[in-house]
């Protein structure tokens, strides 16, 4: 599908064209990237008014999405970036701030990932851990593991160190997508316990697609499901991007399953002639979204984490009480045995 439009800016004219439904421009100023931004995102908010949150008083912690556009193979000005939006989000009372994937790199690396890999105990990831201070933060970065490897990684930090790191498993090497060529794959998926928010797992926007991600971190028994992604706006029909849409119903089917909160956090902004949506949400254990940031603008959104919440919807549908984790352990057995093993 090949879909052209032309936009009038206050200089020039700017011919965009969306091949294969992605959002892509022919030339990119820094006016026609304000003008353009401005102009579709009027039209294409989300429609989610946020709802108030019920609180239970000192249970509560506020978890801050922080919605950046980073700057493509800059890890000095992301860095600044991400220690001012912490700053931001720890005087508005943020126990965790959640950045988006690769957020210290940018999206479209590719051969700059040597050059921008850093290991866990790099100058810049302890600048950060040092910026959450008593909190916690997630960031994403390109892990160098020492052994020739380079990973899409997820950060989590709390109290001044690194708590958990998640490698992307699910790396899509499909339209635009070219991830297996640069990176290797994680080969864990497993929860941590997060100070204050009890059981946390964290995907990376691929993960968030495979079933058996999320089933992994349901037999985790988590608390709050963090993903956090780099997804570029496809299947614009006037207000609607088919994309969010879609992660909203995700977002909002894993929370209800998994009895957890879900909080996804995408970045925005435009990165080799890509737009990204950003429209990062929270959803509660219910199934509702309680948050919703703009789309395609930078955004620093609060949400409450309660862990009243998750007890009541779970006492409400007890699905994790009564899942059968032994049942499909022995099913999968069966299937690697039949599949794999002859």
């Amino acid at each position: 599908m090949l879909l052209w439009g032309v936009c009038r800016l206050p200089t020039f004219s700017c011919c965009f064209v969306w091949p294969n439904d992605y959002i892509r421009l022919s030339f990119l100023s820094r006016e026609a990237i304000t003008a353009l931004t401005e102009t579709i995102a009027l039209s294409a908010q989300p429609q989610t008014q946020p709802r108030e949150v019920e609180t239970t008083g000192g249970g509560c912690h506020t978890i801050a999405m922080a919605q950046i556009a980073p700057r493509l193979g800059d890890v000095a000005a992301n860095l600044d970036l991400h220690l001012a939006r912490i700053e931001e989000a720890r005087r508005q009372g943020a126990d965790l701030i959640v950045f988006p994937e690769l957020s210290l790199t940018g999206y479209f690396v590719r051969d700059m990932v040597p050059e921008l890999a850093r290991s866990v105990d790099s100058a810049e990831v302890q600048a950060i851990c040092r910026a959450a201070g008593s909190g916690g933060v997630i960031f994403g970065m390109i892990e160098d593991d020492a052994h020739g490897r380079f990973h899409i990684a997820a950060v989590y930090a709390a109290d001044g160190q690194v708590r958990h790191v998640h490698r992307k498993v699910y790396l899509p090497t499909y339209g635009l997508f070219d991830e297996k060529r640069y990176f290797a794959p994680g080969k864990r998926i497993a929860a941590c316990e997060a100070p204050g928010l009890g059981r946390l797992g964290i995907l990376i926007c691929e993960d968030l697609w495979h079933l058996s991600a999320v089933s992994i971190l349901q037999a985790e028994e988590i608390d709050l499901l963090v993903a956090i992604s780099n997804s570029p706006a496809r299947g614009v029909e006037g207000p609607r991007v088919r994309t969010a849409e879609t992660y909203e119903r995700m977002c909002q089917t894993y929370a209800e399953m998994l009895g957890a909160m879900v909080v996804f956090v995408n970045r925005a902004g435009f990165e080799d002639g890509l737009c990204f949506w950003g429209g990062s949400m929270a959803v509660g254990a219910d199934g509702e979204t309680l948050q919703q940031a703009p789309f395609f603008d930078e955004a620093l959104l609060l949400t409450q984490f309660d862990p009243a919440d998750l007890r009541r919807r779970r006492v409400l549908t007890p699905l994790a009480r009564d899942e059968n984790l032994l049942l499909t352990i022995e099913e999968l057995q069966r299937i690697k045995r039949h599949r794999y093993e002859g």
